[in-house]
């Protein structure tokens, strides 16, 4: 795990505004399924590590210091690539799928909370 995490976009997201109103400082994809983006504000003491599975979640985690949120985004990558690999990919193909990924989604919130 974790040898196939490459800069998202080729780092051309980079220093942009993510969706949590932060500075893009580390943005990582993996096999175009999955995604880490760590943004931050120094200015304001906020740090911000969101992930996601395409089609199926985004969730953001908030910090309040870089060296707590640079260790959550390195200990999520297992995790996210764990979970990614027991969903169909590019989200629910059938009612019977949301069901199923439901405790699962909800499993990997509350450890990611």
């Amino acid at each position: 795990m974790g040898t196939d995490w490459s800069d998202y976009e080729g780092g051309a997201t980079l220093g942009g505004m993510g969706s949590q109103g932060g500075t893009i400082v580390r943005d990582e994809g993996f096999r175009d399924l999955l995604r880490l983006t760590y943004e931050a504000d120094d200015s304001r003491s906020f740090h911000v590590v969101t992930c996601g599975i395409s089609g199926w979640l985004s969730h953001p985690r908030f910090f309040d210091n870089a060296p707590d949120a640079l260790h959550a985004y390195e200990s999520m990558k297992p995790a996210l690539e764990e979970l990614g690999a027991t969903l169909p990919e590019g989200g629910p193909k059938s009612p019977a799928d949301g069901r199923a990924a439901g405790p699962l989604l909800a499993a990997f919130r509350a450890r990611f909370s």
